[in-house]
């Protein structure tokens, strides 16, 4: 009796079971590839797509940091007329705002490498007085760019609107009158570590521009910025707004996370 070739063997219509396992195997490594190509472009739009903080009516996504009562809310924000250093409410809207001093925010979201791009308003400095027109953005909670009142000022200092706090004095004075929105961005590189936890890389701002001219270049912090100076240093953090010093709005916080 003659033996059937091997694996030839055929289905009623005659169609070989190999080819058709074939045929299998092929349709599953595409799906398997099609499905791949999916979640990576998926994670690729994920680290450029931008997240904004800010939701327009209440404090979901951050949480409250320092003593005192929470005077954050929402409105539409401007400077006040009978006392400019602080801020006034003129009505409903989706601006945050402190119009004095209150508690500080950090996001619950934590971020690596990132850009922030931040919309502020802050009233008039009062000479003297280092508290009025006060803020500041916190990367990882420790590393700040100071927000201050320092519109007209000649000589700009490590304290003034744009510094990294405490660490370098801002390369121009790009700050608008007080009373004006400003924007700020903030691209940010967090620092490495190694795979025993020690650090490899500091922190880094590799570029800081307010209302569009640049305020800090390629500036490393080997630790952090004033009160954070001795605090512990991590990959990832969360994004700090500075409440507990004066008045300040905030339209806008969006960061695209780069990694």
């Amino acid at each position: 009796m003659r033996r059937p070739a091997p694996f030839a063997l055929t289905t009623a219509g005659g169609v070989s079971t190999l080819f058709l396992m074939n045929l299998r195997n092929c349709l599953l490594l595409a799906a398997g590839l099609a499905l791949f190509a999916s979640v990576a472009a998926s994670r690729a739009a994920e680290r450029g797509k931008s997240i904004e903080l800010i939701n327009g009516k209440d404090l979901t996504g951050w949480k409250l940091v320092g003593r005192g009562s929470n005077e954050w809310t929402y409105g539409r924000a401007a400077m006040a007329a009978d006392r400019p250093s602080r801020l006034k409410i003129t009505g409903s809207g989706t601006e945050l705002i402190s119009t004095n001093k209150t508690v500080n925010l950090s996001s619950e979201a934590v971020f690596g490498d990132c850009v922030v791009e931040v919309e502020f308003l802050v009233g008039k400095a009062t000479p003297g007085n280092s508290s009025d027109s006060n803020s500041g953005v916190k990367m990882m909670d420790i590393y700040e760019i100071q927000i201050f009142d320092s519109y007209g000022a000649a000589k700009l200092s490590k304290t003034d609107c744009g510094a990294v706090y405490s660490e370098n004095v801002p390369l121009v004075n790009a700050c608008k009158p007080p009373g004006e929105w400003q924007k700020m961005v903030i691209d940010f590189r967090a620092p490495r570590f190694g795979a025993d936890g020690l650090k490899t890389a500091n922190a880094k701002f590799v570029k800081v521009t307010l209302n569009g001219q640049v305020v800090q270049e390629n500036v490393e912090i080997a630790h952090g910025t004033n009160v954070g100076r001795n605090a512990k240093e991590h990959p990832t953090g969360s994004i700090y707004l500075q409440g507990d010093h004066g008045a300040v709005a905030f339209r806008s916080i969006k960061v695209t996370p780069l990694n």
